[in-house]
């Protein structure tokens, strides 16, 4: 039974992505009107957060925009590949039943917040 709630979640991720991903394919984000979801920190603040651009860098890497793409979250566009492959070896191991996640010491975590506050204050200097 705890082998089966271990599948599920990735599953249930896999399925949720992939209904996502086919939705914001069809979904400009840089036009507005559509219903997509807003940056919670940017409606509060008018700032920009350190994910802020993530849903249009996404639609133009799927529309192979790659130029665009880095003008949206070019941090994000450079982290991208550690979290997809953080994901799936999460999924892998749900798939295979067995309880996965990473590790991170404290410097690493200092590291992370550490870049995404810096990235958060550089980009809402240069911001027009």
């Amino acid at each position: 039974m705890a082998a089966d709630a271990t599948k599920a979640a990735p599953l249930a991720v896999l399925a949720a992505g992939a209904a996502g991903a086919a939705y914001l394919y069809t979904t400009d984000p840089h036009e507005p009107g559509h219903l997509l979801p807003q940056c919670p920190f940017r409606w509060a603040t008018g700032l920009l957060c350190p994910a802020c651009g993530g849903t249009r860098m996404v639609y133009d890497l799927m529309h192979g925009h790659f130029a665009q793409a880095w003008l949206d979250n070019r941090l994000l566009l450079l982290t991208a590949p550690f979290a997809l492959a953080l994901l799936a070896r999460w999924t892998w191991e749900g798939l295979r039943g067995r309880r996965w996640g990473p590790r991170f010491g404290r410097r690493t975590q200092y590291a992370i917040l550490a870049t995404a506050v810096v990235w958060t204050v550089a980009r809402n200097l240069v911001a027009p």
